[in-house]
């Protein structure tokens, strides 16, 4: 068997629960537990964001309000951006490690309806995923660029739901109509790989919100069936370990380190409905390599010496 499952941490009952995104800063790891909390803030709850060192030991906790799906560290500033409800009221939250400091920073009425999900930094860009549509069709923006200003996040479209894509296994034209723009990165060629996750289907954008930006689809499959998926990461390095958080497992979650001798570098992984498997970008066939999970969401590749 070429991977090996251990648990790198466990929730704690009625303190943090429910761990769903991983992010990596310094040496250190960061988790966020939703703690059960409405994922349109309308309950008040506060979720807590969990400092780890690479061995599990846990460095510090922060709370912030609302209910926490995206977590990025910014690579420009080293600061950890985490985005609260997902399905509407959003807030950013941008914590320091380094001194434990917190700033909130809110939004105007959001241009989709709903609330954002995940975060992508570019440069000096930063991309958010236009979460949970109001509208079906949807001709709303599904990646919208982000700047703040003051304590205010404004946000303009970088990606519109309708956009027309290249089908990649076909290179047939198809009108696009995304209904659940949810987790994204941006690959080693620069290119935004976004899960529009209840359509099973992930959106490759080439330039993204430049004028010459083109757009690329990939319908999901898993044992020739159709399959949603949370989370597309990247093996970044031949070693280390993919870490995945099981959300609902055991009492209050578990996150599973999944590692093998070698990775073959660039190889995908994606976490689908109760696995994790490779993932082709030409056909978009899922292979298992992880299965009998119980709801895998929040991914990271964690580089090892």
């Amino acid at each position: 068997v070429p991977y090996t499952v251990s648990t790198f941490a466990t929730g704690v009952a009625t303190v943090y629960f429910q761990p769903d995104s991983i992010a990596l800063l310094n040496g250190h790891i960061f988790i966020g537990y939703g703690n059960g909390a409405a994922p349109d803030g309308s309950d008040g709850k506060s979720s807590t964001i969990v400092e780890y060192k690479k061995n599990g030991d846990v460095v510090t906790t922060y709370s912030v309000v609302g209910h926490n799906d995206g977590l990025r560290v910014n690579p420009q500033t080293k600061q950890l951006w985490a985005m609260q409800n997902e399905d509407g009221n959003p807030n950013l939250v941008i914590i320091d490690p380094t001194t434990g400091t917190q700033t909130v920073y809110t939004f105007g009425p959001t241009p989709h309806g709903g609330g954002y999900d995940d975060i992508a930094f570019r440069g000096n860009d930063v991309f958010l995923s236009a979460s949970n549509p109001a509208n079906n069709p949807n001709f709303a923006p599904a990646v919208v660029r982000a700047t703040i200003s003051g304590s205010v996040v404004n946000v303009s479209e970088a990606l519109n739901a309708s956009a027309v894509a290249t089908d990649i296994p076909t290179d047939n034209l198809v009108t696009l109509n995304l209904q659940d723009p949810d987790s994204m990165i941006f690959n080693p060629l620069g290119d935004l790989v976004l899960d529009s996750q209840s359509d099973g289907e992930l959106i490759i954008v080439h330039h993204l919100g430049f004028t010459d930006q083109s757009v690329y689809h990939l319908v999901l499959s898993l044992n020739s069936a159709a399959t949603q998926v949370d989370d597309t990461i990247l093996a970044t390095s031949s070693h280390g370990a993919i870490l995945v958080s099981d959300r609902d497992s055991g009492a209050a979650g578990v996150v599973y380190a999944i590692s093998r001798n070698i990775f073959s570098t660039g190889t995908a992984y994606t976490a689908t409905l109760t696995s994790v498997g490779t993932l082709d970008f030409d056909t978009g066939v899922i292979t298992n390599v992880v299965t009998g999970m119980v709801s895998p969401h929040g991914m990271a590749f964690i580089p090892g010496q």
